[in-house]
């Protein structure tokens, strides 16, 4: 049997029109489990293992600030970013039974993650982060255990970062520096040096090339991204790298700029049926039919 994940991540306002693409990418990935914390309605034909737990982002605070014994009542749900490395200790009681527990966000698809995080790989580390350099927020898996539900609590000042109304960059700023330290030292030389700290021992911090025009090169060393992404049924590959599967996109960059200035979104309303045919592409101009 694999080890078991759950994501758990909190989200409120509106689905977006791409939510369809995302509920299928999990559909794709029957053995591992999500958890999403909402006061959005519950899209018809939800995945078995995808639960909606229906709370306001009022109640969701107040759970947060009872947990975390702060004064949480941010006016912006963004804040919520700052909770990633907290939401293994404020969840906990939903987590049990798991051996792994993960934050992200869900402007992504994901390939098969299985064939990525293999059962051999979640044995050597407790932490993987999909970034070298630091912590990512969008996909961060940690072994369940209280050592890691708690290490947020080894920042100094998180009560402070955390209860305050401002953005902190607290999961990829603050929780990154616990783990990956020495970062701007030859990989050699920090390679050497990671075995005698526990901190940076229990993790794997390796580029998964999911984030392109991110400021990170890609797997060429070039800054030519590929130009389309191709889903087929579980399978995520894309224009530039032939066969080659990845575990995830994230289009954070296209979202926040290309989608904004074209129609991706007209297609909300077709957004359903496009993902379930169980092919499509993602580009600039958004999702469309994979030919």
């Amino acid at each position: 049997m694999h080890p078991s994940i759950c994501f758990v991540i909190p989200y409120f306002g509106k689905w977006p029109f791409w939510f369809p693409f995302f509920l299928e990418s999990c559909r794709e990935n029957p053995d591992i489990n999500w958890i999403l914390y909402s006061d959005c309605a519950k899209p018809d034909d939800m995945p078995t293992n995808v639960q909606v737990v229906n709370i306001s982002y009022t109640d969701y605070c107040e759970k947060v600030s009872d947990a975390l014994g702060i004064d949480f009542r941010p006016s912006n749900p963004y804040k919520l970013c700052d909770l990633k490395p907290a939401l293994g200790h404020i969840h906990q009681d939903d987590l049990k039974g798991f051996d792994f527990w993960a934050f992200g966000d869900i402007d992504l698809v994901y390939g098969n993650l299985r064939q990525y995080f293999t059962d051999d790989r979640l044995s050597r580390h407790d932490i993987f982060s999909t970034h070298r350099r630091r912590i990512s927020g969008h996909f961060c898996l940690l072994r369940n255990t209280g050592f890691l539900r708690t290490a947020f609590m080894h920042i100094e000042g998180w009560k402070q970062m955390l209860g305050s109304p401002e953005h902190q960059w607290f999961d990829e700023s603050a929780f990154s520096h616990l783990f990956i330290r020495h970062k701007n030292w030859p990989q050699l030389l920090s390679r050497v040096a990671k075995p005698f700290s526990r901190w940076t021992r229990c993790i794997e911090n390796i580029e998964a090339f999911s984030t392109p025009y991110a400021r990170i090169p890609w797997i060429d060393g070039s800054h030519d991204f590929p130009e389309e992404w191709r889903w087929d049924h579980g399978k995520l590959t894309n224009s530039k790298d032939g066969a080659r599967q990845f575990p995830y996109f994230h289009f954070v960059v296209w979202k926040k700029e290309a989608w904004k200035n074209s129609n991706a979104a007209a297609i909300e309303s077709a957004a359903t049926a496009l993902a379930k045919s169980g092919r499509w592409r993602i580009s600039t101009k958004g999702f469309g039919e994979l030919s």
